[in-house]
C-alpha cells in the first residue's frame, strides 16, 4: 500500500496560519503565552505557529521544547526548559503534529500538571480521533477518520512539507 498525500505544503501552511489565528483569538487578552512543542515534529510545528503568531499579534510568546520518549514516555523523565516559577499563571499551548491515541499528548501535558498554570490548550495538525487517553485537541488543523491500521506521517522540513496517509 502506497502513500496518499492528505495535506500538501501549501495546505499545511494554511492550517498553521489558521491554528495561529485561533490561538491568538482565544488569547488576545493575554500578555504572553508559552508555546510548548513536543520533541520532533511537534516542536517544528510549534516553531512555525510561533512565527505566525509573532507576525499577526502583539502577544509575547515563549517557545519551549518538551523532551519525551514517545515510544515509552514513562521510561525517562520528561524535560522542559522552564522552571515552575516561570510557568506559574501562564497560558500553555501544547503542540504536536498528529493526535493518534493521545498517549504522547497526555504525557506531554504532565510537566504542567504540578504547576498552577492559567490554562492548557492543545494544538494539533492532524487529529485521527482514536483517543485511548482522556485528552483532546482544542485547536485542530485537520480531523481525519482513519482505520487503526493506517498511519499518518507528517514532513515539516522546509520545502518538503506534506502529510501522508499510508
Amino acid at each position: 500500500m502506497g502513500k496518499t498525500v492528505i495535506l500538501t505544503g501549501k495546505q499545511i501552511e494554511q492550517k498553521i496560519n489558521r491554528i495561529a489565528y485561533e490561538i491568538y483569538e482565544n488569547n488576545y487578552n493575554e500578555k504572553d503565552v508559552i508555546i510548548a512543542g513536543i520533541v520532533g515534529n511537534g516542536y517544528l510545528l510549534a516553531e512555525k505557529i510561533n512565527t505566525v503568531i509573532k507576525k499577526i499579534s502583539p502577544l509575547k510568546t515563549t517557545l519551549i521544547e518538551i523532551k519525551i520518549d514517545k515510544e515509552n514516555p514513562m521510561s525517562k523523565e520528561i524535560k522542559i526548559a522552564l522552571s515552575e516559577k516561570e510557568l506559574k499563571n501562564k497560558v500553555i499551548i501544547l503542540v504536536d503534529d498528529v493526535l493518534n491515541s493521545g498517549k504522547t499528548l497526555i504525557f506531554g501535558a504532565k510537566p504542567f500538571l504540578s504547576t498552577p498554570i492559567k490554562r492548557l490548550t492543545t494544538a494539533i495538525l492532524v487529529d485521527r480521533g482514536h483517543n485511548r487517553y482522556p485528552i483532546k485537541a482544542d485547536v485542530v488543523g485537520l480531523s481525519l477518520s482513519t482505520t487503526l491500521q493506517e498511519h499518518i506521517t507528517v514532513e515539516l522540513k522546509k520545502g518538503k512539507e506534506a502529510a501522508y496517509l499510508s
